[in-house]
């Protein structure tokens, strides 16, 4: 049984989207979950225009918790990830975030089960793209014991754009990744 129903996200879900993202990569709270970039970026992950712009443009998901599984009262989303129909079969696979409370529980690896199904269903996807900090090892080990494997290719990190953080380092560049889906 499913402990999480999900949607895709509405305007109305954005603000919430913004604390759930930057609560699992940047600042103190993203300390507690084991997916923080807080010791390689500070700054912003996202603001409120640019997570409007991806419910406007691309397919969010939220995921929150099946109402057996809810506390009472206003439920709050525990993951989310940003789907992409790239063409010629390749869906990209990002902005993927999972609460510092629900790390470790499965959560991510249900929404993640359940991105790539809804990938392949609406778009007949074949593969899944995505780009990881090359430093995030821990984080890449994650994505290669799901089936995600390194292409070798790197991307640049977007250096003096601050609106995606502000790097702490000056070798920060994209790791590509790819997995086949059957």
């Amino acid at each position: 049984m499913s402990r999480l129903v999900v949607r895709r996200a509405e305007l109305g879900d954005a603000p919430a989207l913004v604390e759930l993202i930057e609560s699992a990569y940047r600042g103190e709270r993203s300390r507690s979950g084991w997916t923080t970039e807080a010791d390689l970026l500070g700054g912003q992950r996202v603001d409120l225009p640019m997570v409007e712009d991806m419910i406007g443009t691309s397919t969010v998901l939220v995921a929150f918790p099946s109402d057996d599984q809810a506390p009472a009262g206003p439920r709050s989303p525990l993951a989310t990830v940003t789907l992409a129909d790239e063409g010629d079969g390749v869906a990209y696979f990002g902005t993927f975030a999972v609460s510092p409370d629900a790390q470790g529980s499965g959560v991510g690896k249900e929404l993640m089960a359940f991105a790539e199904s809804y990938a392949q269903r609406q778009w007949g996807t074949t593969a899944m793209r995505m780009t990881v900090i090359s430093k995030r090892a821990e984080l890449i080990a994650f994505y290669e014991r799901r089936g995600y494997v390194r292409t070798g290719q790197t991307e640049p990190f977007p250096y003096g754009q601050e609106r995606f953080g502000v790097p702490k380092c000056d070798d920060l560049e994209f790791a590509v990744l790819t997995k086949p889906l059957s």
